[in-house]
């Protein structure tokens, strides 16, 4: 595994790479990431992972400057995975003239969690078009977790960088159930269990929710009760299109943002 930190070294490297595969973290590297980087070492010739904690997503400093760093740790997990190349890029190497924030997306970052963190997919886009532009793979990866994320990611890729396709992995989870995610590492063994519980019971009343209106209320009652300290929403909406589903079918999803303490987790189910 080579580490590179200059983007121009990296250039030079990769340069007659026809099928490399790219997976960009932001570092605190866990099994759901460990899919992401598998699916990409059998998929392609070469593989690329990124660590970079990209500031101008986060809406709250506060959230920025708590957010796991484990660099040691995710050097030497990457390297057993033996993946080609590790890039550890500063923020000059990534932002040398600032943001673009005239970046056009997806309308989709209007709903869920754009509604509350105004300007984080512009970023979150913003980033993932410099690192293509640097790296320039045939495949990236993204697990879908993060959902309106990556059919954020998928609609400006495909219009923008027609020679890069954008791979969704399935939701990686811990033995408890919740979703695998860095931010995970900032809860306590009891919040832990109390996360556990609220994807247990949306997952045991997914049918009665999609049925019905007040049984979203009730389950939002049931998710305070058990210790969330804020819901920011909870909504079903169709997984293709991510609207409102107008006929009951088999493409919905439960999406949640919720508080545990001063972390947020999101999930859809």
């Amino acid at each position: 595994m080579k580490i590179i930190l200059n983007k121009n070294k990296l250039k030079k490297l990769i340069q007659n790479e026809k099928n490399l595969g790219f997976v960009p973290t932001m570092g605190a590297i866990h099994i759901g990431h460990l899919s992401l980087v598998k699916k990409c070492i059998s998929e392609c010739d070469k593989s690329i992972v990124s660590i970079f904690i990209n500031k101008p997503q986060f809406n709250k400093k506060n959230d920025y400057e708590k957010y796991p760093r484990t660099l040691k740790k995710d050097i030497l997990i990457l390297k057993k995975l033996r993946i080609n190349y590790l890039y550890l890029p500063s923020k000059n190497q990534i932002y040398p003239s600032g943001q673009n924030k005239d970046i056009k997306i997806s309308s989709l970052e209007k709903k869920l969690c754009g509604k509350s963190r105004p300007g984080h997919f512009k970023a979150v886009v913003d980033v993932i078009d410099r690192f293509i532009k640097i790296i320039q793979p045939k495949k990236i990866y993204f697990g879908e977790k993060d959902m309106q994320q990556l059919k954020i990611i998928y609609h400006f890729v495909k219009k923008n960088h027609k020679d890069t396709k954008v791979i969704a992995c399935k939701t990686v989870r811990e033995k408890n159930g919740v979703a695998c995610s860095s931010r995970n590492l900032l809860l306590s063994l009891e919040q832990k269990v109390i996360a556990s519980k609220v994807y247990k019971l949306l997952k045991s009343k997914k049918q009665n929710l999609v049925k019905s209106k007040s049984a979203l209320i009730e389950i939002k009652k049931k998710i305070y009760k058990l210790g969330a300290n804020k819901i920011e929403y909870i909504q079903i909406l169709d997984i293709n299109k991510l609207i409102k589903p107008q006929i009951k079918n088999n493409k919905y999803k439960i999406f949640i943002a919720y508080y545990l303490g001063k972390t947020r987790l999101i999930d859809n189910i």
